[in-house]
């Protein structure tokens, strides 16, 4: 089997690995509620796609204090 020859310096490694970095995903403004969602995917919060409504999305109900 091949061994390394020589040790691979923290410069060598840092350049070869710099590009498997995770980056941020990249979101866009739903037009009808205004949050950031992914592009190309229904809004989780309203239900929208391309300007029509695709799902039902139930409101949250607010917790109750107790008293």
């Amino acid at each position: 089997m091949a061994n390394p020859k020589k040790k691979t310096t923290k410069s060598r490694k840092g350049m070869r690995q710099w590009k498997e970095k995770i980056s941020s995903p990249n979101l866009v403004e739903c037009p009808h509620c205004h949050h950031l969602v992914l592009p190309h995917h229904v809004c989780p919060y309203c239900g929208y796609y391309n300007g029509r409504p695709v799902i039902v999305v139930e409101k949250k109900k607010k917790k109750e204090k107790a008293a």
